[in-house]
């Protein structure tokens, strides 16, 4: 009896396992270069100018805070000797005070919940959305199974043959509107 469950336990599995190998050898796998359609698609690079205008002004802004700071502290240092303890204390509280101004409007503009990636995420999701939404027709079309992501920053494919990379086809779908 134990034999027998045995054997129908192992006929089973060797069922299963012929099911799987003929699965792999019909799944058919891709790849795509995700930073290559960023730099290439005319809505991701507009995206990208105005992000880096809205980055530039703040940086403006937080180069006049910095020479503000600067300058102060340069007169701070010219007529401490001449001052008296108060006058010094006063002179050194308005000194941290603008210090504290210039990191608080820098995590305001650029820290990680800041108007600068609030901006970013608001330009770019709509455009990583229709990059995704592009990827999945493409696949839907040419039948893979799997598409995965090569480029320099994040290595997902340690390998892939070009003759599976369907960076252009996404490319192209994107700026024919398909």
């Amino acid at each position: 009896m134990k034999v027998q469950h045995r054997n129908i336990f192992l006929v089973i599995i060797i069922a299963l396992l012929f099911g799987e190998i003929v699965n792999a050898q019909t799944m058919k796998i891709g790849y795509v270069n995700s930073a290559k359609i960023m730099q290439e698609f005319s809505e991701a690079k507009d995206a990208q100018k105005q992000i880096d205008a809205f980055q530039m002004k703040i940086q403006d802004s937080l180069d006049m805070f910095n020479k503000e700071y600067q300058d102060k502290l340069k007169d701070y240092q010219a007529k401490e000797s001449m001052l008296n303890e108060t006058a010094r204390k006063e002179s050194q509280q308005d000194l941290i005070m603008l210090e504290q101004r210039y990191n608080e409007f820098r995590e305001r503009k650029l820290g990680r919940d800041g108007e600068l990636a609030i901006v970013t995420q608001r330009l770019l999701d709509p455009i990583k959305d229709k990059v995704l939404k592009a990827i999945a027709a493409l696949a839907k079309d040419e039948k893979l199974t799997f598409v995965f992501d090569k480029n320099e920053a994040i290595q997902i494919l340690l390998y892939g043959d070009v003759k599976y990379d369907y960076t252009n086809l996404v490319l192209d779908r994107l700026t024919r509107g398909k």
